[in-house]
Formats: structure tokens, sequence, C-alpha cells
């Protein structure tokens, strides 16, 4: 008698379980834009067209603790049910809580200047526009993306955003298709070192352009949204704090392999090229170096890359807003009056690559303010309960936190020292 053999099925409940996984997904694809926006662009590619593949080790120290950080951020929304700024709002008395919004208003508009001066950067390489024009489209199309949001859902928003991460990923790794990096120098940048103090302000610049305040403001408020009803129950809640640590996981992998890939396609294109300490050098340097093809694709990764990034830039600035000053601002008119420095600086001619590199200074400043609060928070029991921070997540975190601050306050003394 024959015995029919077959295939065991996938067991209902555990495919169940996946797809419920997925579904639970998207915000931190939202917030990992911030990683890879337009001063990500500037740092990663002055990084490898100047030093090759040495400082590869910078990014991925920088990713681990940009994972760390938004995870923090994340399961302090999903287990309060508040953002960040909130609950700072709900603890500082009236003048402290005015004063942080202020300083915090100031990294949001400073981020968004730079992701709207990419995305004109963008615009002029592909289509020769003037500078002001392009910024002025770039504020035009963000608006519309931002209407997506404000008048369907989250969901329908995470889902245009990821798309565009997808061209970004796209845009910025097809060069290495025809210029694939050496591995052996690949191998060696891993190795922790520095050389002079260009390469420290350079390293500072990289992973201020990494991890980012206004990401970590946001990052609690879309996860707060995006799982209203996950303190249902217990069992609820341990699953949504799962599913938030691989949506983290993913997304900022992602983002990481992308700034990996810019820099090594700089250190395979762009070594001792002139020009490339500007974004449209380097452009131009890939363009001549890959063919015109690869440049154009470049160019669509650098506006999508603008494009996706102030639309969460602005979108972080109402959430510091509300949560900080009580006051909810329509997104569309946030929008308008955070262009408004950006069209100025184009207008005026300011040399952009210039702007971004201030941009990232700006930034800096602000990075202390963010994340000492959020460690306090999350790892208080009485915020976080069975959730908070164990020993070792603790010591990571605080060990991040001090190296992060470190860094920046290097950034800002060699930048005012005038070192390169």
């Amino acid at each position: 008698m024959l015995e029919v053999t077959t295939h065991k099925p996938v067991p209902p409940r555990a495919a169940g379980k996946a797809r419920n996984l997925l579904l639970l997904m998207g915000p931190a694809f939202v917030a990992a834009i911030a990683y890879v926006d337009p001063g990500n662009v500037a740092a990663n590619l002055t990084s490898g067209a100047k030093y090759g593949y040495m400082l590869v080790w910078v990014l991925v120290a920088a990713n681990a603790m940009a994972m760390l950080i938004q995870y923090q951020s994340a399961k302090l929304g999903v287990v309060t049910g508040k953002s960040l700024p909130e609950l700072l709002g709900a603890r500082l008395r009236t003048g402290n809580r005015r004063a942080y919004w202020l300083q915090a208003e100031v990294v949001a508009i400073a981020t968004d200047l730079a992701e709207v001066v990419g995305g004109a950067i963008a615009l002029n390489l592909l289509f020769g526009l003037p500078l002001p024009l392009a910024g002025l489209i770039v504020g035009v199309i963000s608006t519309l993306m931002l209407t997506v949001q404000n008048r369907r859902s989250q969901r329908t928003f995470e889902s245009l955003i990821m798309a565009l991460l997808l061209i970004i990923t796209v845009g910025f790794l097809a060069g290495l298709v025809v210029s694939p990096p050496d591995p052996a120098g690949v191998l060696g940048g891993l190795v922790p070192r520095f050389q002079g103090a260009g390469s420290i302000l350079l390293s500072a610049s990289m992973l201020g352009a990494t991890v980012m305040p206004h990401a970590i403001y946001l990052h609690s408020a879309l996860s707060r949204d995006r799982h209203p009803h996950a303190r249902r129950s217990a069992a609820t809640l341990d699953s949504v704090v799962k599913a938030t640590r691989w949506d983290v996981v993913g997304a900022l992998m992602l983002a990481g392999i992308v700034n990996i890939g810019m820099l090594l396609l700089a250190a395979s294109t762009l070594g001792g090229v002139p020009g490339t300490g500007s974004i449209e050098g380097a452009h131009a340097a890939i363009a001549a170096n890959l063919g015109p093809v690869i440049g154009v694709i470049f160019a669509i990764g650098l506006l999508a890359s603008g494009l996706a990034s102030t639309s969460v830039g602005c979108y972080a600035g109402a959430t510091i807003m509300a949560g900080l000053l009580k006051i909810k601002l329509p997104l569309l008119t946030r929008r308008v009056v955070s262009l408004i420095p950006a069209l100025a600086l184009l207008t005026f001619g300011v040399d952009p690559t210039w702007a971004l590199v201030i941009s990232q200074v700006v930034l800096s400043f602000g990075i202390p303010f963010a994340l000492i609060p959020l460690l306090r928070l999350t790892g208080s029991r009485e915020v976080m309960g069975k959730y908070r921070d164990g020993p070792l997540l603790r010591i990571a975190a605080v060990a991040s936190v001090c190296l992060v601050v470190a860094l920046n306050l290097v950034l800002l003394a060699l930048t005012f020292s005038g070192r390169s």
C-alpha cells in the first residue's frame, strides 16, 4: 500500500501572529527618514570622499545607538499612551516648559531648513531650476504629502513615506552596482580610529546627522497614535511592544545600510576627486565616473530624501508644539511658516552646502535635551511599570548618551575654533 506524503501546513495561529506583527509595524519607518535626510547625504559623501573607508565604524556605531534610542522613544509612547513632549510638558513649570519648547523649536526649524535645501538642490540637479523656485516646489509637494496624513490616516502617510524610503534606497545604492567597494577597505573601516581633527569633526557631524532630536520626539507620538488600544490588556501591550522592537530594528537597519552605502560609494568613486566638498560636486563626480544614468538616479534619491524628511520634520515640529505648549497648530499652517527660513536662505544666495553644515551644528545643541529626559522617563518604574529599562539596557543607553553628547561637544568646539 502506498503512503501519501503531505507537507504540513503552516499553523493558522503562527501565520496569524506573523501577519499581525507586520500590521503593527510602520511608525519606525517614518522616524527612519530622519536618518537618511540631506544632512546625512552631505556628511556621508564628504566622509567617503575625504577619508575613504576609514569612518565606516562611526556609522555602524551611530546606527546601533540610533536603534536603541528610537526603541526607547517608541516604547515610551506605546506604554504611556503619551508622547515625550506631552510627558515633559506635564512635568515642567510654565517658564521651563516654554524655554524647553524654544530650543526644540529651533532644532525643528534647523532640521526643516536642511531638508528643504536638500530637496531644492535635487531639483536643481535634475531640471536646472533656480534654488528659490525649487525650494518653493519642495514646500508645495511636502504640503500635499502632509494633507494625506491630515485628511486620511497615519497608515496611509506611513505607506507614502515607506515608498519614498524605497526610492531613497535605490537612488543612493544604485552606484554600488557599477562601482562596488573594496572588501578589504570596508573591513579596515570597522576598526575605530581617527586621522587628525578633521576626521573627528566629520565623525561628530555624521553622528549628529544620525541621532536627531526631532525623530526622538516624533517617534513616541507616532507609536502612541498608531497603537491607541495597546493598553487594553497586558497581553496586547506585550505584543505591541514586541512588534515595536522589530519595527525599529527593521527600519533602522535599512537606514543604516543606506548611510553606509553612501559612504562606500563616495569612497570607491570620489576619493581624490576635486570639488566633492558639496552635494553638487559629488553628484557631478558620480555622473562623470559612473555615467549620467547613475547621476540621475542619485539625484532622484536626494529629491525623495528631501521631500520625505521635510514632511516628517514638519510633523515633528507640530508634535513638539502640541506637547509642550498645548497648541495644536494645523500642519498646513506650520508647513507654510517653517518654509520661510529655508526660502529666505535660498533667495539671498547663501551657499546651500554651508547651510546644511550649520543646520547640523544647531541640531547638536538639541541632542542632550531630547536624550537625557527620554532615559530618565524610560528608566522610571512609576512611568513605565514592568517595561522600565533593565540594567543592561540602561547601561547601554547611558553609554550611548554620553558618547553622543561628548562627540557633539567636540563638534561644537572644533567648529567654532575653525579647525578642520
